[in-house]
């Protein structure tokens, strides 16, 4: 199936991922956006996008589509700790609610954000095979996620793609600085140093992430839902970069020379993940897909906004 002339759905499609899909597909297709405007607003979407201000929970969201593309959700540690029962509603009934109204509208395919986070610490690339264990109510939400999606699978024959994402990036401007503390510590760091703040890095900065480039992301989703997938999909680079190298290179690009400041790290270590590193090469079998985007032209497309 091409996503050409096709109706489409994306939740919570006015936050960051959300945004930057929706105007991608928006150039070819009929594109509604749901979104409670908790990290969105409409300001990032494109005039061609349709956009409704709803919640996941309500009972009469504009399902009748070709695909739905469920990225709507409460998408952090912290954001579970304030409201856990929240967090479940949103993340996990919402997902339901959404899924169930499509497959009455006579949906079959959706893709969907899972985590990383469920693969705890890695400093070797996590396959989608591995055993994964929850420690925070969000990655409880999310694994939940998962196996309804298995279920609505497995009962009603959809296709159902949930991608893990790997600590997703583009910079301020680019739809992440409506998000504010919960945007990528590439975009926060980035925008302090320009400014001539020092970053903040918890812990001694040794912590690393397989940043990947949203443009990698969204290509990544429009092929889950092109081969109409079934499963579960990382999306990473498969390589990985410490906070302190990621504040060098930084200081590279930007032409500064600005020293973090270390910070006891407010987050239990029983439930801080401290490595990620993707293995895609489930995704890349079945559709080809690879990341594109180096880190140093990320960064650089990150850093030009402030020269």
């Amino acid at each position: 199936m091409q996503l050409t002339n096709k109706r489409i759905l994306v939740t919570g499609g006015a936050g960051f991922i959300g945004s930057n899909l929706a105007n991608h597909l928006a150039a070819e297709n009929d594109v509604i956006v749901v979104d409670d405007g908790y990290l969105g607003t409409p300001e990032n979407l494109d005039n061609a996008v349709e956009f409704h201000k709803k919640s996941v929970l309500d009972k009469d969201l504009p399902t009748d589509v070709d695909v739905v593309f469920h990225l709507a959700a409460l998408s952090s540690y912290k954001m579970h700790e304030e409201n856990p029962t929240k967090g479940a509603r949103v993340n996990v009934e919402g997902f339901v609610n959404a899924v169930e109204q499509a497959r009455n509208d006579g949906c079959d395919t959706v893709v969907y954000a899972s985590t990383s986070s469920i693969y705890g610490d890695r400093t070797e690339p996590s396959p989608v095979s591995m055993d994964v264990t929850v420690n925070t109510g969000y990655e409880a939400s999310k694994l939940a996620r998962e196996k309804y999606a298995e279920y609505f699978a497995n009962h009603y024959d959809m296709s159902m793609a949930g991608m893990r994402f790997f600590s997703v990036y583009q910079g301020y401007g680019g739809a992440e600085e409506h998000k504010k503390e919960y945007a990528n510590v590439i975009a926060q760091f980035a925008d302090d140093m320009a400014k001539g703040e020092a970053p903040v890095l918890f812990g001694d900065g040794t912590q690393t992430r397989d940043f990947t480039h949203v443009d990698d992301i969204v290509r990544g989703l429009v092929l889950a839902a092109e081969n109409q997938l079934t499963g579960v999909y990382n999306l990473g680079t498969g390589e990985q970069i410490s906070f302190n190298e990621l504040v060098e290179l930084l200081n590279d690009e930007l032409g500064t020379d600005i020293e973090p400041e270390y910070i006891e790290n407010p987050i239990p270590d029983s439930v801080y993940v401290h490595d990620t590193m993707a293995d895609y090469s489930q995704i890349h079998a079945e559709t080809g897909w690879e990341p594109n985007t180096e880190l140093s032209d990320g960064l650089k497309l990150v850093c030009d906004q402030y020269k």
